[in-house]
Formats: structure tokens, sequence, C-alpha cells
């Protein structure tokens, strides 16, 4: 059975008990180096803190000083540079929550990141109120009757349809990211399939 792998990033640490429970269940916790202080106050202690270290304390750096890992360089966010640890450190499969929240363009950016990850390494990201899936490929994705959900394309020319949304893609090229959410699952699944790139998918969470 492979390690329950949780990396937190540096946005808002969660509130919501799904990530939350990510957290507590984790058997590896993979900071960013800011996020490090949110897991230290919630009692739990990091198996990696992860990245340039130039928002982590001193104290914290002197109590995790057996766990830090310097990744110089600003061709890279803290968030990849945690992700490509786990990558070069065997774990194949990770949840990445508090990438969301503080400041917008990170967010934008953390979450358009899933495309970049899915092509190395199983990922999905758990917000507050629901979780963002990247697809390469056509597929069938599990949901439940009435689930919002968010489609979301990273390049334009990607050529998209549906089955089972109640508001149905049909070989549609999405220009600009508003244009496929809001939609709703009609039943326990649905289909996409796509060709031309990836596409991230949103789920919100059960009310």
């Amino acid at each position: 059975m492979s390690l329950k792998v949780v990396v937190v990033a540096d946005g808002s640490f969660p509130v919501h008990q799904i990530p939350l429970g990510y957290i507590r269940e984790a058997d590896v916790i993979v900071c960013c180096d800011g996020s490090a202080e949110s897991i230290h106050n919630a009692g739990l202690k990091p198996q990696a803190i992860v990245g340039d270290m130039d928002s982590i304390s001193q104290e914290l750096s002197d109590i995790y000083a057996e766990c830090i890992y310097i990744v110089e360089g600003q061709d890279t966010n803290d968030l990849t540079k945690a992700v490509n640890w786990c990558y070069e450190s065997g774990y194949k499969d990770i949840v990445i929550v508090g990438a969301t929240g503080i400041r917008e363009d990170h967010t934008i950016g953390n979450i358009s990141l899933l495309a970049e990850y899915a092509a190395f390494i199983n990922v999905m990201m758990v917000t507050d109120s629901g979780i963002f899936y990247p697809f390469l490929e056509s597929c069938c994705v599990n949901s439940f009757a009435g689930q919002q959900v968010s489609v979301f394309s990273i390049n334009p020319e990607t050529v998209i349809s549906s089955n089972g949304l109640r508001y149905p893609l049909n070989k549609r090229k999405l220009k600009n990211w508003w244009e496929a959410t809001l939609n709703e699952a009609l039943g326990d699944t649905f289909q996409l399939n796509f060709s031309g790139g990836p596409v991230l998918v949103f789920m919100r969470f059960r009310d």
C-alpha cells in the first residue's frame, strides 16, 4: 500500500474537515517553507520542508533542521519544488492542500500547475470547497447527482465533449476559463472526451 502523502502549500490553511482530514491522516507531510508554521501550530510534524527558506522563522528552522531541504532558484515556485521533491523521493501519489486563498495570483498559478504535475505524478488539489483534478486524456469521472462541476481547459484549442452533465459540452473549445463553470452532474459518473491538451475539473463537496 502506498503512503498517504500531503503537500501543504503556503496559501490559506484549511478549515474544512475534508482537507483537514487529509492532513491528519497523512503518513508524510511535505511543507512549502511558508506553511511549516501552520503545521507546527496545528500540533503536527512535517517530514519535509522544501523551498528556498525565505518564509520560515529561524526558530522553526532550528526545530526542524533535520527535515529541511533547500531548493534555490526562482524558475519555479515553492509548490513545484515540493512536488518535485516528492517525485524524486519516490512518492507517486500526492494530495495538495493550502494552495488557494490569500493571494489570487498565487491561487490561479497553483491551480494551473496541476496540468504540469499530472504529466509525472498522480495529484489532486483539495480546497475548502471541493477538489481539483487534472486529466490528460478522456475519462469517466465519479460524481453524485447534483454535484457542482466546473471544467477548465489549459489550451484554448482543446476540443471537449461531455456526457452526463446538465449543460452538455459538444465539441467545444473553451476560450476563457469561465465558459464551462457552474455545471452539474446528473448521476454517479460523467464522461469527458477531449483532445489537444490537459483539462482541469473542479468538483464541489456535498453540502
